[in-house]
């Protein structure tokens, strides 16, 4: 059964930075790409970055791009997503999950692809 775990959120001041880990099971991540997602209370879960792991091939959602990095460390099984110059939008829980889907997509956009949520981490960007 392959699990991910999520962890490295807190609460930071608007304009500073946090870095998420991803660790998956003994099993590895159960997938060849792994995306950090994030829900913000009454809003559906919407694509952050996703990273094939076996090449480090990344994307990332138009609000992530130019301040996150998605990354990974297979040889600590474990997925980071770095989020520098934070914004009050980037409240909300942090989740990873590897895509599952026949056929999928390692995209952003394809949240329905994935599965093997984590139970998140939370982010708190204040002002």
């Amino acid at each position: 059964q392959v699990q991910l775990v999520e962890s490295g959120g807190g609460s930071v001041q608007a304009g500073g930075s946090l870095r998420l880990s991803c660790v998956g099971s003994e099993y590895g991540y159960g997938s060849d790409c792994v995306g950090w997602f994030r829900q913000a209370p009454g809003k559906i879960r919407e694509g952050v970055a996703t990273i094939y792991t076996s090449d480090g091939n990344s994307y990332y959602s138009e609000s992530a791009k130019d301040r996150f990095t998605i990354s990974r460390d297979n040889t600590k099984n474990t997925v980071y997503l770095e989020m520098n110059n934070l914004k009050p939008e980037d409240n909300g829980t942090y989740y990873c999950g590897a895509a599952v889907a026949e056929g999928y997509m390692c995209r952003t956009t394809a949240v329905g692809d994935f599965g093997y949520w984590g139970r998140g981490t939370q982010v708190t960007v204040s002002t």
